[in-house]
């Protein structure tokens, strides 16, 4: 078997379709995806049908020739397979493993005693004829190369007792399951389950599809019984019989997509398009998007071993879709895509392409620098993961992104000794590095107390427009979204952000992440002797004006234990807290940052 991968076509009960039904189908459904046809010469769908009815001579049950790993092994192993799942993941759409319906699980046990699943019946039951269809197949499939695996109904059944039994020297470049019963428990036959506990060494990936009208699927995936793979559902205008039917399946461009990436590899035309991209400066969003991209890749090269594989894997993800969503966004506001930003687009469907690392950062003045920084520092910049770094590796990371910015590496370290200042100050203790960037979802929350003011107190970063429609095109939960929110919410001042911080609508636990952000651009601005900017204190006096009225308004009436008093009297505590710090360390209006008086 040579470097091009051998479709292995597994039918379900019955004698399967005619090859060149089955192959004419999937040819049509490849062709407009940008694949090449099948060649016959690259098919082997063997014929097992008579087996499957009794078996004629004794044989072995071919024994499992991929054996199970120790528990260190293992955990490598699923890593790299996640990371190959994920890519296909991405290529394929969200997974959607269904939820089945009631009285699935009766159905399928009646069902599998029915004369039409006879065969389905034997195989799982009749140890001579599980090892007479098995030894079938292999005496198909050659001792080396890449195989694809695709397998329909009670084919998939097969495909996944096969799997570990294949030759050493045959890999599997991707499983593709269609109409399976697998969820079922019916067909935990043999210990299936329990040898598929993990994903097997020379399996790349397995999705399965399955669609609502399909009775065999029964409404449902297969990662219900076996986690590790994925599933995706399919629609189809056909019902019952004609709805599991393999050429049903293959019809459907989804599963043409997974057969053409495995046997083929991707022809992402996206990543193609955008390439070069043009010569044209950075927007705000994207100079904010590549700036904390960058930082993601200096913390990378700070870690070793399984940190660094599963931070890479994270960030891998990351940059794929944030440069896909500027992609989008570009195309939707009739802008190009700037070659600096281009140039990171990758085939995230080719889990061997390689992540390409944002040039270093360009030169930025100081004092624009702060709040930019500030956020990329409280932030987690692989958001939606959460993977704990220590302190000391991200400031020697940002230490290097300031360094590459002209600003020099004591910048960064400025940076980080504002944070912990304010922290300190607010909190009384320490720093919980792995809690500083959980702003979460309280500045959606605070956006909305506000009605959008907040945005526009905090223009002074990109611009309320620029946020708002960022907003809408990357959503506060992203990466993008999230740090464009933190860092306009380090930079808001007046009353709409103090309305918005009061608000019962805001947690203390939101203001207290807002007004430490805010107070650590104080500290790092003395710390670098740069002008300090007054909105910081006008801010929190009017915050702590609003939030006393609201507590002498619930005061009057409310339990001493009301929440909603604790609440209001912790919102108060740091704001009082911070307004201290700025008193004590010559940061109020009216003192230059070398402690000497002015006139405000």
């Amino acid at each position: 078997m040579s470097n091009e991968a051998t479709l292995l076509f597994l039918h379900g009960v019955g004698d399967g379709d005619p090859e060149d039904t089955w192959m004419n189908r999937l040819t049509k459904s490849l062709i407009p995806l940008g694949y090449p046809g099948l060649e016959i010469e690259r098919v082997i769908a063997p014929k097992y049908s008579h087996a499957l009815k009794d078996w004629d001579e004794k044989e072995a049950l071919p024994g499992l020739t991929i054996k199970p790993l120790s528990r260190e092994s293992a955990q490598k192993n699923r890593r790299a397979f996640e990371h190959r799942m994920g890519a296909v993941e991405f290529s394929l759409g969200r997974q959607d493993r269904g939820n089945g319906f009631l009285g699935a699980e009766a159905a399928a046990n009646v069902a599998v005693g029915l004369p039409f699943f006879r065969q389905a019946h034997n195989y799982m039951n009749n140890p001579q004829v599980r090892a007479q269809v098995l030894n079938r197949i292999l005496k198909k499939i050659p001792e080396s190369g890449r195989l694809v695996i695709v397998g329909h109904s009670l084919g998939s059944v097969i495909a996944a007792d096969l799997v570990r039994r294949l030759p050493i020297g045959v890999d599997v470049a991707g499983m593709v399951t269609i109409g399976s019963p697998l969820a079922s428990g019916s067909f935990d036959f043999g210990k299936l389950r329990e040898t598929l506990k993990e994903p097997p060494t020379n399996l790349a990936w397995w999705v399965n599809f399955w669609n609502e009208a399909d009775p065999v699927a029964a409404r449902r995936g297969v990662s219900s019984a076996i986690p590790w793979m994925v599933d995706f559902r399919v629609e189809t205008k056909k019902v019952l019989r004609q709805a599991h039917a393999a050429e049903e399946y293959l019809a459907n461009d989804a599963v043409a997509k997974a057969i053409g990436v495995a046997m083929f590899g991707s022809r992402s035309k996206e990543v193609a398009r955008i390439e070069k991209g043009l010569e044209i400066p950075l927007d705000a969003v994207e100079q904010f998007a590549l700036l904390a991209l960058r930082y993601a890749h200096l913390i990378k090269i700070q870690l070793k071993g399984d940190i660094q594989d599963r931070y890479a894997g994270a960030l891998r993800r990351v940059q794929a879709t944030n440069i896909e969503d500027i992609r989008r966004r570009n195309s939707r506001e009739n802008r190009a895509m700037p070659s600096a930003v281009a140039r990171l687009a990758f085939d995230f469907s080719d889990p061997r392409s390689i992540v390409p690392e944002p040039r270093p950062s360009n030169h930025m003045a100081k004092d624009l620098a702060v709040v930019l920084l500030t956020v990329l520092a409280a932030e987690n910049v692989i958001r939606p993961f959460e993977i704990a770094v220590s302190r000391d590796k991200l400031q020697a990371a940002m230490e290097d992104l300031t360094a590459e910015m002209g600003l020099g590496s004591r910048y960064g370290t400025d940076v980080f000794v504002a944070a912990k200042l304010a922290q300190e100050a607010l909190s009384g203790r320490g720093v919980n590095w792995v809690k500083l960037g959980a702003m979460g979802a309280g500045t959606a929350a605070l956006i909305v107390a506000t009605g959008g003011l907040v945005l526009a107190a905090g223009a002074g970063l990109v611009g309320a427009a620029v946020i708002t429609s960022a907003l809408a095109s990357f959503g506060p939960g992203g990466m993008i979204g999230g740090l464009l929110t933190a860092g306009a919410l380090v930079g808001a001042g007046g009353g709409g952000i103090a309305f918005g911080l009061a608000s019962p609508g805001t947690t203390a636990e939101t203001l207290e992440a807002v007004v430490t952000r805010q107070l650590s651009a104080a500290i790092l601005r003395k710390e670098q002797h740069l002008e300090q900017d007054d909105t910081l204190w006008r801010t929190l006096v009017e915050t702590e004006i609003e939030v006393r009225r609201e507590y002498e308004r619930l005061d009057e009436f409310s339990d001493d234990s009301a929440l909603a008093l604790k609440e209001l009297k912790r919102k108060i505590d740091a704001i009082e807290r911070a307004l201290k710090y700025l008193s004590d360390n010559d940061l109020e209006p009216g003192v230059s940052a070398g402690g000497e008086e002015y006139e405000a």
